[in-house]
């Protein structure tokens, strides 16, 4: 199941970016409704996990889905307001991922968690609201404030690009990464949640052993698209 669910998160990813012309209204709806189909399969593939694990994949599955709404609007609208209502959704959706991964700490590590969290969020909503690049720059890099005219136009549409992928990137990279360390026949007794940011991909939560604890890291540092593993496992 939750090779599925990898499956359908890597649909929703990739079939997002083929180029086609602005203000396609069919493309738009067939997007769209992929991104619900695939959002309904990859929720019931969650069905076999319980607890904050499970609650995290459902997480996983709405950002999934928001992001591939996200990338048929710029796509295929790509009008001021539908491009807001979308990145705002984004951030909802965003931030109820963070809020589940909060649940997982105490005390004010949680408090600090989920303040983060809601910084992020309002500070994304806002940047959609008010049309800005700031929040783009910051995660992709693409600076397109002292271009003008078209050269502006395709850079910021080139950044809001650049940031839908990393969204769904990171989604994919996390939930493969679970997917290898459950499948792996030397790991029997994991209980390792795992995060990713950019390619990079941390590793917490307890094993049995040291040895385990190294497997772990070599099995996430073996999955395509991870650019670096840091381990917080502790063993218990």
């Amino acid at each position: 199941m939750n090779k599925l669910l990898f499956l359908v998160l890597a649909g929703a990813a990739s079939a997002s970016f083929a180029a086609t012309p602005a203000n396609d209204t069919v493309a738009y709806k067939a997007a769209t409704n992929k991104a619900a189909n695939d959002y309904k399969t990859a929720k019931s593939a969650c069905d076999a996990q319980s607890g904050n694990a499970k609650d995290v994949c459902q997480e996983q599955a709405k950002v999934a889905r928001a992001t591939a709404e996200a990338n048929a609007t710029m796509q295929y609208k790509n009008d001021k307001k539908s491009i807001e209502k979308a990145r705002t959704e984004l951030a909802d959706a965003q931030y109820g991922l963070a809020k589940e991964k909060c649940d997982t700490l105490d005390g004010n590590a949680k408090d600090s968690c989920l303040s983060t969290a809601k910084s992020q969020q309002v500070a994304a909503i806002n940047a959609a609201k008010a049309g800005k690049d700031a929040a783009d720059v910051a995660q992709t890099g693409i600076d397109c404030s002292a271009m003008t005219g078209t050269d502006k136009a395709s850079c910021e549409a080139k950044s809001k690009t650049e940031l839908a992928k990393d969204a769904v990137a990171d989604t994919v990279i996390t939930t493969k990464v679970k997917t290898e360390l459950m499948a792996e026949p030397a790991l029997k007794s994991l209980d390792v949640k795992v995060e990713t940011t950019n390619g990079g991909v941390v590793l917490s939560g307890f094993v049995p052993s040291q040895a385990e604890a190294d497997k772990a890291v070599d099995v996430a540092r073996n999955v395509k698209g991870v650019t670096d593993v840091k381990s917080s496992l502790r063993i218990k």
